[in-house]
């Protein structure tokens, strides 16, 4: 999925970024995540991003199916390649950079 932009008489494509959070129910450390990671989209790619939130509690295949090792966990899946980051995502430039926005 791609959003074109219009700027003057040039038109350029802006990535659609596609993330998947999982989360353990309403813990501190889950709910601090999806705080702060929809701050960052927000923030950065305000209209460009789509969020799923999987509670591994409610939805365990999808867990077993991502293989998950700790959570909260992001996944970037769009663009490609993937990129995961694990934590509550509380430092605003380290998720930057682990998520290939700041390039």
């Amino acid at each position: 999925m791609e959003k074109r932009v219009q700027k003057g008489k040039e038109e350029s494509v802006l990535p659609a970024y596609k993330f998947r959070l999982f989360v353990t129910g309403s813990t501190p450390n889950s709910v601090r995540a999806i705080n702060n990671l929809q701050r960052i989209c927000e923030a950065h790619l305000a209209g460009r991003y789509s969020l799923e939130i999987v509670d591994v509690y409610q939805q365990p295949a999808v867990a077993q199916s991502e293989q998950i090792i700790a959570l909260p966990l992001l996944i970037r899946k769009m663009p490609l390649p993937e990129r995961k980051l694990i934590g509550d995502l509380s430092e605003t430039e380290r998720v930057l950079n682990a998520l290939g926005l700041n390039e």
